[in-house]
């Protein structure tokens, strides 16, 4: 029997930030049954042009609601500064850079990645930024911007960003159960940790008893 948790997420999406405690109580209690969790970086906005006015106002207003709702800390004052481009591409690539090099340490350039830009206004779209957080959780510098910069790390970003369009997935945060190849939704959206303990603790006792 085989399980794992899939974790579909963007490192630059609000909900994600909010959802970040509950993610990590969540991935602490699989593991305390013996089920890893993997990262799946999934591509909320790639590409795109300088952020409008209008835009800028709308996505803050998006941070607000996450704020409101689950507590979670951000930084309104100066972000997204005049010439921001919201593309999430270079921070998912750097999580696929780093699952790939060491998985484990992945988690921690997530959170570092996900603090950097909601509280202290970083700007992790750019490469130079992105290596010097990989550095601070933990990698060789050299090594994982080699890695970030590979044409087959751009590739392996590509295939999650469709793996999850393929499945339907429309929203992020999205945490999956996978037993014996069989996919199951524990959440689509942010939910509090309080409605989803039991429900991972049900799947958790299904998956050791089969």
């Amino acid at each position: 029997m085989s399980a794992r948790l899939l974790y579909v997420m963007d490192p630059m999406c609000s909900w994600c930030w909010g959802f970040a405690p509950v993610a990590e109580a969540l991935i602490a209690q699989a593991s305390e049954a013996g089920v890893g969790t993997r990262l799946v970086p999934g591509g909320l906005r790639t590409g795109g042009s300088a952020l409008d006015a209008s835009t800028r106002k709308y996505i803050l207003e998006h941070w607000q609601a996450v704020h409101d709702a689950t507590g979670q800390p951000f930084r309104f004052d100066d972000a997204m500064p005049d010439g921001f481009v919201y593309d999430t591409e270079p921070a998912c690539r750097a999580l696929v850079a780093a699952r790939e090099l060491d998985e484990k340490q992945a988690w921690r350039l997530l959170q570092l990645i996900q603090a950097s830009f909601y509280q202290q206004g970083v700007d992790v779209t750019r490469a130079p930024q992105l290596v010097e957080l990989a550095e601070q959780a933990g990698f060789d510098r050299e090594q994982f911007s080699q890695r970030f910069t590979l044409p087959d790390t751009r590739v392996a970003t590509s295939a999650d960003f469709a793996w999850v369009q393929d499945l339907g997935i429309a929203g992020f945060p999205t945490l999956l159960a996978e037993r014996n190849g069989q996919l199951a939704l524990l959440t689509n959206g942010y939910q509090p940790l309080d409605s989803l303990q039991p429900l991972l603790g049900r799947w958790l006792q299904q998956a050791a008893c089969a």
